[in-house]
């Protein structure tokens, strides 16, 4: 993480999440589906009666402490203004927070923007959006490259056993005896599920400090406990595998 920035989670990571049932056990990673239907547009609160409606510029200082790296603006869309944005994650992943979002936070260069989200939608494997103060095409192609950022409180809400990977970033990995195993540094989508790749101090071939890495399948037959308030996640993994 840089400066204020969150950045970047990486594609197929933004807002992934974990979800216990009967066909998954606990921390098995599943995807939410995102409605596809191009025609509907999710409209957001009308930031014009906030007074609000328009991009406006912005400073380290004025940017979210908990802005999260959620995509990037590619191109436009249609002749209004609308932008497309690459999310980074895969459509039904990172797009819930660009859809519920009310305002979305801009980097463009060192430039700092941001500007209220009016309407946004899922089309094909990309979001679309109409921003405040962003009128017509060419102001929208000029956009091109912009990387979005989403305040982390403005996140859709999760179930008591559901996480965001972001959320997981970091955290302290205990097994059951109480051996610390490291932090989560990032996470890993294999397909099938989720992985913690957890780093670890050590020491290489010459007894020098150096960085380690293990890989724990974040299924609930090893996470046994994950508890953001106290930062650790617990697991059924011995030190040595």
């Amino acid at each position: 993480m840089s400066e204020r920035d969150s950045g970047s989670l990486g594609r197929a990571k933004a807002t992934s999440r974990a979800k216990t049932s009967d066909q998954a056990s606990f921390g098995a990673f599943v995807r939410k589906p995102v409605e596809k239907a191009e025609g509907k547009a999710k409209a957001q609160v009308s930031a014009a009666a906030s007074g609000a409606a328009e991009m406006r510029l912005e400073t380290a200082e004025s940017w979210p402490a908990d802005a999260v790296e959620v995509g990037k603006i590619v191109d436009a869309y249609g002749l209004k203004g609308w932008v497309k944005v690459a999310a980074h994650a895969d459509a039904g992943h990172g797009g819930d927070a660009l859809l519920s979002a009310k305002r979305w936070w801009l980097l463009q260069g060192r430039e700092r923007k941001s500007a209220p989200s009016l309407q946004s939608k899922t089309h094909s494997d990309s979001i679309v959006a109409q921003l405040g103060g962003v009128a017509d095409r060419d102001v929208a192609l000029a956009m091109r490259g912009t990387r979005v950022y989403i305040s982390r409180s403005e996140f859709p809400a999760l179930d008591a056993d559901e996480f965001y990977w972001v959320d997981l970033i970091g955290l302290d990995v205990v097994n059951v005896a109480g051996v610390h195993l490291g932090k989560v540094a990032d996470m890993i989508d294999n397909g099938a599920h989720s992985v913690l790749r957890i780093e670890y101090p050590a020491s290489d071939k010459t007894g020098k400090p150096a960085t380690a890495e293990r890989l724990i399948p974040f299924v609930g037959v090893f996470v046994k406990t994950v508890d953001q308030a106290a930062r650790q996640i617990t697991v059924d993994w011995e030190a040595d595998y």
